[in-house]
């Protein structure tokens, strides 16, 4: 293992580059509540927070449950001269399951529904172990790496801002009214924002890291010196 304050360029064991711009810093063990930006444009580099792994589980299973209401429950109810209508989220994909709309329809939901959903499940995946101080999962790695390539993905944020844009635009046609699944949307939005918050790369590769599990080869550097 490489001690705290040395690095091998060969493996880039003992550092850590900026994800803004690439800037290299020599790695230290952080406290908690302590925070490492890059010296160069200022980039949040690692921010470990106690109790932060127990938090990102639980917003994770929050994310579960709102996006069940937002699914299934009513979107929004559009009414005028005594008529009605109300829909939800899995009423417009059962309405375009057939056709040439299909291929749209999937990749809607998958966006804004299949990558929230997911990108969660990763996350608990990675984390679930942690705070109990036992071992990762075996497939931690591959679970965190595709969780953080998802993050830029999910759409549920666009899709609730482009509803609203859209409704706006035919409020003097119709009487509009917001469902419990646009709201469910809105604190989903919320949710992910604070589990982003909490989110702290650096940390969690660590915390794999002092688990037992590889993840940048800097467990062979010992070996080869």
């Amino acid at each position: 293992m490489i001690i705290e304050g040395e690095y091998d360029l060969t493996t880039g064991a003992g550092l850590v580059a900026c994800p803004r711009c690439d800037a290299l810093h020599i790695e230290r063990e952080l406290e908690s509540g302590e925070t490492a930006r890059c010296v160069r444009c200022n980039k949040v580099l690692a921010a470990p927070r106690a109790g932060a792994f127990t938090r990102i589980i639980a917003l994770s299973f929050t994310t579960f449950v709102l996006m069940v209401g937002a699914v299934f429950f009513p979107f929004l109810e559009i009414s005028r001269m005594g008529f009605g209508n109300e829909t939800s989220l899995f009423g417009v994909v059962m309405a375009f399951s057939k056709g040439a709309l299909v291929p749209l329809t999937v990749a809607l939901m998958g966006s804004i529904v299949g990558l929230p959903v997911l990108r969660a499940m990763l996350l608990v995946y990675t984390l679930l172990p942690l705070p109990r101080q036992r071992p990762p999962y075996a497939q931690a790695v591959r679970a965190f790496r595709l969780s953080e390539a998802l993050r830029p993905w999910s759409m549920a944020e666009i899709f609730v801002i482009g509803t609203a844009v859209a409704l706006v635009k035919i409020a003097g046609l119709a009487n509009i009214s917001f469902g419990p699944a646009f709201w469910a949307f809105c604190a989903l939005i919320l949710v992910t924002a604070a589990s982003d918050a909490f989110t702290s790369a650096a940390t969690i590769w660590d915390a794999i890291e002092d688990g037992g599990l590889p993840t940048d080869g800097r467990e062979m550097v010992e070996g080869r010196r």
